[in-house]
């Protein structure tokens, strides 16, 4: 058995691309022990002067509508380009283990077996917006070993989209034609949200139909206010499978970097998506802290019982229990 490397160890191996130490880094950073946070964190502060580099790219979308499909043929394409594209995929969790229960590498055969590309599943465990918890630190693990693209593919099953939108450069959203009212159900955030719409399986007897879609989607967007960062989301269509309209659609996320990086809103929308995750941390930090408190605890668990039986108030509840943290 190889002795565990030492975090200084883990860092230069992930620079020199080593696939088992970027592995072994991430298996750190997605850990839930407590006595690994600490060396997950100095991983990371290691690290972080050589990440920043990549774009970064949320992919998401219903289940069924050709994610990994997509992935893959968008994943090929980079790589004929010269890139180098890691792909986060975001697995349904199973309740009983918390972990995957699809598996992509299964669902990316050609990508998979590319050395240019490296595949994470990891399970989402339950976490908003379809997003492992850790993704984002995943993220700059990736940049610092030298991949210039990453993916990440969310689950799509209609929770927030928030935390995808707020660790990605671009935000794409997936969709097919043919599935009656194409606007119908369709979260109108998530479409805010989206700087670019692709109709996804425009192939065969669907051609017609996801031409329709696109047509009816661009009127829809003229809609909804327009962003600040002067990028007016695209609206296409592509067939993942016969890879038709696939270059198509880097062209145009290559555009839209260009475009934010000479106006000044890539770097700007990076910055406050670190000062969002800084919150979101520390809010996560603190209900652990507060959860492993046991006074606090019981003090909860009696303002719980009396609001249950209608004796206090909620909002008397919650400020009687603020109070007492001084």
């Amino acid at each position: 058995m190889q002795p565990k490397p030492t975090i200084e160890q883990l860092a230069n191996g992930v620079r020199k691309g080593d696939r088992t130490m970027l592995g072994r880094a991430i298996t750190l950073i997605e850990s839930t022990k407590p006595e690994h946070a600490a060396e997950a964190q100095e991983l990371i502060q290691k690290l972080l002067p050589h990440t920043g580099n990549a774009t970064r790219i949320g992919i998401t979308g219903v289940p069924g509508v050709g994610k990994s499909t997509f992935i893959e043929a968008l994943g090929m394409h980079l790589i004929q380009k010269g890139h180098k594209p890691a792909i986060l995929a975001i697995d349904p969790s199973s309740r009983l283990t918390k972990g995957s229960i699809l598996g992509d590498k299964t669902r990316m055969q050609q990508l998979s077996v590319a050395p240019q590309a490296f595949i994470r599943p990891s399970p989402s465990s339950g976490a908003l917006g379809g997003v492992a918890g850790k993704t984002r630190e995943t993220i700059l693990i990736c940049e610092a070993a030298g991949f210039d693209t990453i993916i990440i593919e969310t689950v799509g099953v209609g929770q927030s989209e928030t935390q995808v939108s707020e660790m990605v450069d671009f935000f794409l959203l997936l969709m097919l034609a043919g599935a009656g009212d194409e606007l119908q159900g369709m979260k109108r955030g998530i479409m805010e949200m989206a700087d670019a719409l692709v109709i996804n399986k425009a192939d065969g007897d669907n051609i017609a139909a996801a031409k329709r879609a696109a047509a009816e989607y661009k009127n829809a967007m003229h809609l909804f206010p327009p962003s600040n960062n002067t990028w007016v989301p695209k609206v296409t269509t592509c067939s993942a499978l016969n890879h038709d309209g696939v270059m198509e659609v880097w062209e145009m996320i290559s555009d839209f970097a260009k475009q934010m990086q000479g106006n000044g809103h890539w770097l700007q929308k990076r910055k406050q998506q670190e000062l969002f995750w800084f919150e979101e941390h520390l809010t996560q930090l603190m209900k652990e802290r507060l959860h492993n408190n046991q006074q606090y605890q019981q003090h909860l668990n009696m303002l719980k019982q009396q609001v249950g039986q209608g004796t206090l108030n909620a909002y008397a509840a919650a400020w009687q229990l603020v109070s007492t943290l001084g």
